[in-house]
């Protein structure tokens, strides 16, 4: 709001003590006499809308900022309020412009600080980006120019921390929330930021110790037990289970959690509870293909194979680019004796997924169900070629096979 040194009527200097004192009910009539007879009074359109917006009337707020703009382009107040406004709105497309605007004018009373405010909303639209189109390289510029302004915030060094993972600089990342660790031990924000970028560089123990550090202050904290969980799985330690369950015990309906519990029981051998869980996650999501994926390999090792198949083939019906989905689709129509639908079903996979020992295997055995004499003969030898004796029961059975098939040649 201009500063009331400024004004130029008494009509105005009344609207704008009454607006210092958040006095609505003085303030709005005053402004509407006001700009019935001088409707385009930059001062007061802007005042007007600083009313507006105060009151959670965006619709007015933005007519009455666009119209001081429009009488004072040069005003920063209006530009700089009309493009926060906007970009709270969601309107960032039409925010943009605005605020870049706002950025090269002189902003007078208000100071240094409001532009650097300015460039600060920049960068978090640029961070997300106009239409979806994310611009971290331009976020970053952004908040490099708030910083010419101003010193740095906790919010600015989490922020820059973001965009360095955004742009894939993990060594950048880490030195930012390294740096917002020195200054400040107890923030959670730059303890699971620092453990994502450990985890995803394969830093587990490293990890493991910054987060079983940050729970002694923070033992509740939902983010950093999944990270927690996470690591210990990483590493198969035995400790990730009862983690996992006590924390779901606690907070059921944390789907993270779930979704990692359910995992470790299934990779703990226990398919049972495994699946329970995923059966509770998918009455709540019935078209998430990973979910259905995951309660497919349970059936799988449960020997339910036809439902696992429906299980599948609702999955890749959501997703066809699930591997996971297509890869237990190969295995349960095999069981169901219904190769046709295995070379599909691995045919499509490979598409997302490498080929492996296993999956050779399961080329071949197909191919031979359906007396294809030359794909079975070629796959066999391709399990065997990368095999290398991990699998002797299926190798032995491979070498057997390819001396009935190629037998007389």
């Amino acid at each position: 709001m201009p500063e009331s040194a400024n004004v130029e009527s008494p009509e105005i200097a009344k609207a704008e003590a009454a607006l210092l004192k958040n006095d609505w009910k003085t303030a709005e009539p005053i402004l509407d006499s006001w700009l019935a007879t001088h409707p385009v009074d930059a001062r007061a359109l802007f005042d007007a809308g600083y009313l507006a917006d105060a009151q959670g009337r965006n619709e007015d707020a933005m007519a009455f900022y666009t119209k001081a703009v429009s009488a004072n382009p040069k005003s920063f107040e209006a530009q700089i309020s009309l493009g926060l406004l906007l970009a709270r709105m969601g309107k960032s497309a039409d925010s943009r412009p605005v605020l870049v605007v706002a950025t090269t004018l002189d902003p007078g009373d208000a100071g240094v600080a409001a532009k650097a405010k300015a460039w600060r909303a920049l960068a978090q639209i640029d961070r997300v980006g106009v239409d979806g189109k994310a611009d971290p390289a331009q976020a970053s510029a952004d908040l490099i120019e708030a910083l010419k302004l101003t010193p740095e915030t906790t919010e600015d060094t989490l922020f820059a921390a973001s965009l360095a993972e955004a742009a894939g600089d993990s060594v950048s990342a880490e030195a930012a929330y390294r740096r917002l660790l020195k200054k400040d031990p107890d923030s959670e924000q730059a303890s699971t930021g620092l453990a994502h970028v450990l985890i995803a560089q394969k830093k587990y123990p490293e990890a493991e110790d910054l987060v079983k550090e940050a729970l002694k202050k923070h033992p509740e904290d939902p983010a950093l037990t999944a990270q927690l969980a996470a690591v210990l799985v990483a590493q198969d330690k035995a400790e990730a289970l009862p983690l996992l369950q006590e924390f779901h015990q606690k907070h059921p309906d944390d789907a993270a959690l779930t979704r990692m519990l359910a995992q470790v029981n299934a990779d703990a051998g226990d398919y049972e509870a495994s699946d329970e869980l995923y059966v509770k996650m998918l009455a709540a999501d019935p078209k998430d293909a990973d979910l259905l994926a995951g309660h497919g390999q349970n059936l799988i090792r449960l020997h339910r194979y036809a439902e696992a198949m429906k299980a599948f083939e609702q999955a890749t019906s959501i997703d066809e680019t699930n591997g996971e989905a297509w890869n237990g689709l190969a295995f349960a129509s095999f069981e169901m004796h219904q190769p046709t639908i295995t070379l599909h079903a691995l045919s499509v996979r490979s598409k997302y997924l490498p080929e492996t020992a296993t999956i050779y295997f399961l080329w071949a055995t197909a191919y031979d169900t359906l007396h294809d004499k030359k794909q079975a003969s070629a796959y066999y030898h391709q399990f065997l070629d990368t095999a290398n004796g991990k699998f002797p029961d299926q190798e032995w059975q491979a070498k057997q096979r390819l001396a009935v098939l190629e037998k007389g040649r």
